[in-house]
């Protein structure tokens, strides 16, 4: 796709379309990033348009399939996308990253049957390896000297020795389990990708304030992730004990309390994963009235 299609016109001057998976492994954090965010689909994404409205009149979402989104950025018939980076890489599209949304990990590895003799890179020479990836995986083995046929298949890649259509796969693997399910090795490992949002160079000139405001409200979501707000009320005689146990993402904030100058209130933020464990370090250090809320956003 070199340039816009009729179906897709190029978004307006005060308009910033931003492109997201319509389907796939990613699409539903996306979506729910997108809510976090304060970018609200306006009819609430039940009608699934190709193209939704948001709260913000300047902002409207583009529903696209994973492997198009690179292309639609490049092209400016999105100024925004968000899809996998092994898509982006397998593209070459010409869109620059603004950020990893820490979503979606996967890693693009070589494998073969497991009872196959083939150990390493070099054992594929003269193999035919079959990929939903062609250009990432044609540049893969180019780099590492080593002579393959590329089969470029449309999905079900891990059937595919099986069936006789390749001897090895170039495929996404998040944890192993259709790769075992399949009786299939893991040879090498080709890339780690990640969810990345990804601009069109233009519009990051012509449209830098709201991409800027996007970032910044994507960011904030991402930031948050994991995290917990502790409040509590401390005797300032125990206030030491309590510093000791709660460092907080810059250190505790420590508030007199106007009811009673002996109490100070402390809010800190923490990982969530730690919470468990330090409301009763917390306790016995004298802490009291001890509140753990949800966050949403942290904006620094």
């Amino acid at each position: 796709m070199s340039k816009p299609s009729p179906r897709h016109p190029v978004p307006g001057p005060e308009l910033v379309r931003l492109a997201i998976p319509n389907k796939g492994r990613i699409a539903q954090p996306i979506n729910e990033l997108i809510e976090k965010s304060g970018l609200h689909l306006a009819d609430g994404g039940s009608e699934r348009r190709l193209i939704t409205r948001t709260r913000d009149p300047n902002v409207e979402i583009l529903f696209a399939r994973p492997i198009d989104i690179p292309e639609y950025v490049a092209s400016g018939v999105a100024d925004l996308g968000i899809t996998g980076k092994d898509m982006v890489m397998e593209r070459g599209s010409a869109v620059e990253q603004l950020l990893d949304l820490q979503t979606g990990k996967a890693t693009l590895v070589v494998a073969v049957p497991e009872e196959s003799d083939v150990e390493t890179i070099a054992d594929l020479a003269g193999a035919k390896v079959a990929t939903e990836f062609p250009a990432i995986t044609r540049a893969f083995f180019a780099g590492h000297g080593v002579a393959v046929t590329v089969v470029t298949v449309g999905g079900a890649c891990e059937a595919t020795p099986h069936l006789g259509i390749a001897d090895a796969i170039v495929d996404l693997s998040s944890s192993g389990t259709t790769l075992r399910t399949n009786h299939l090795r893991v040879v090498d490992e080709v890339l780690t990708s990640t969810t990345i949002l990804v601009a069109n160079p233009a519009s990051l000139t012509a449209k830098r304030e709201k991409i800027d405001e996007i970032v910044l409200a994507l960011e904030s979501v991402i930031r948050a992730k994991g995290q917990c707000y502790l409040m509590m009320n401390v005797h300032k005689s125990a206030l030491a004990d309590v510093r000791e146990v709660l460092p907080g993402l810059s250190g505790p904030t420590v508030m007199d309390v106007a009811s009673d100058e002996n109490l100070v209130a402390v809010h800190a933020v923490v990982k969530e994963e730690r919470v468990y464990q330090l409301i009763n370090q917390l306790k016995r250090a004298g802490a009291k009235d001890i509140l753990v809320m949800p966050i949403e956003r942290i904006i620094r």
